[in-house]
C-alpha cells in the first residue's frame, strides 16, 4: 500500500499543479486564454467561475481529508478536461485536443491510486 500512497500523492500533486497553472492563466487574462474563450463564444465572466472551480477543486484534492469532496472534485475535473477536449478539437482540430491526454491520464491514475486507498482503509496523510 505504500507504493500506492506515493504514486497518489505524485500523481495528485502533478494534477493539482496542472489545474492551478490553469487558474492561474484564468485569472490573469492571458490572451490565448481570453482569445479562445471569444472564438468559442463562451462569456468572458465563466473564466472566473471555471477558475473558482479548479481552485476549490484544487484544494480538496490536495488536503488529506473530505473523502466525498474528493469524488466530486475527480467528477468535476473529469468534465472539465471532456470540456477542454472538445473545445479545442472544434477550435484547433484533433492535434490540439491531443492536448489533454496527459491531463486525463494523470487525473485517472490519481483518482484509480485514491479509490484503491480507500477500499484498503488507508488514511492519506
Amino acid at each position: 500500500m505504500k507504493g500506492i500512497k506515493i504514486t497518489y500523492w505524485i500523481f495528485t500533486i502533478l494534477i493539482s499543479a496542472l489545474f492551478a497553472m490553469s487558474v492561474q492563466m484564468y485569472l490573469s487574462g492571458s490572451p490565448k486564454v481570453v482569445e479562445g474563450f471569444k472564438m468559442l463564444g463562451y462569456p468572458d465572466y465563466l473564466r472566473y467561475i471555471l477558475a473558482t472551480a479548479k481552485i476549490i477543486g484544487v484544494l480538496i484534492l490536495l488536503i488529506p481529508a473530505f473523502p466525498r469532496l474528493k469524488e466530486w472534485a475527480y467528477a468535476g475535473f473529469f468534465i472539465d478536461i471532456v470540456g477542454a477536449f472538445w473545445s479545442h478539437m472544434v477550435m484547433q482540430g484533433i492535434g490540439a485536443a491531443t492536448g489533454v491526454i496527459l491531463p486525463a491520464v494523470l487525473l485517472a491514475v490519481s483518482y484509480i491510486t485514491f479509490r484503491r486507498l480507500q477500499a484498503g482503509g488507508v488514511k492519506l496523510a
